[in-house]
């Protein structure tokens, strides 16, 4: 038996930017789709409403893999549908499938079980930051989440700011909305005066906020990105 297609289907970074996000094909695959794997399944139904999804979404099947579901489940369990010959949507629940997102592990099993993989077109916050910094998008690393521990993650910094010194590598990392602010303050504290640091802060929504400065030009301002989705890179 032939088997199906896994589609990796980008969702919006906001709302605000949902319009701005869809292309022809990406509204054409999700309405010859009636089986997804997602991150949030609240937020997935509300994207394809939004998309323009002809199927009642009571004919849908959709299998979530957020966090609970990953803890007590076996990711081989969503792919009954991908082996029998069906195709199947992955999505993340803002940005792109399987980048800086669990959604990884869904693709590494369908190449491993012989499953074709296709991308969509679409928003992926880590390349939006890195387009609008004005840093080295010939050589970069994005090296997600730094550690919690402000002793651990000062080290941490000063490692990043040495590679992207000597390397020339663009250094691209995140926090949880809810410490950005904490953040912000160690890499002021830390870093040398005339390092690059970029804050590209609500990427795609109304409020969007990118600006690339030295960390001089930073201590002399005063920006709150407390609870609002933000990537940090520095040159």
């Amino acid at each position: 038996m032939e088997k199906g297609t896994l589609f990796l289907i980008p969702v919006p970074l906001s709302e605000e930017a949902s319009s701005k996000s869809f292309t022809s094909y990406l509204v054409d695959t999700i309405n010859s789709l009636d089986e997804y794997i997602v991150e949030n399944e609240k937020t997935a139904r509300k994207f394809l409403k939004q998309a323009g999804l002809k199927i009642p979404q009571n004919d849908l099947t959709i299998y979530d893999y957020g966090k609970h579901a990953r803890d007590k489940g076996n990711i081989k369990d969503f792919f009954k549908g991908l082996l029998a010959g069906k195709n199947v949507g992955l999505m993340s629940e803002a940005g792109c499938p399987g980048v800086a997102d669990p959604g990884a592990d869904i693709v590494a099993e369908a190449h491993r079980v012989g499953i074709k993989v296709v991308p969509l077109v679409g928003p992926s916050s880590i390349l939006l930051a890195l387009m609008a910094s004005g840093f080295s998008g010939q050589k970069f690393a994005f090296q997600g989440y730094l550690p919690i521990d402000k002793v651990d993650r000062s080290k941490r910094i000063k490692e990043l700011e040495l590679q992207a010194t000597k390397e020339k590598q663009t250094q691209i990392f995140i926090e949880t909305p809810f410490r950005n602010n904490q953040l912000l303050t160690e890499l002021l504290k830390t870093c040398k005066g005339q390092t690059n640091l970029c804050v590209a802060c609500d990427i795609t929504d109304e409020n969007e906020f990118i600006k690339t400065m030295t960390i001089d030009q930073w201590k002399k301002r005063t920006d709150d990105f407390h609870k609002r989705p933000a990537i940090f890179l520095m040159f």
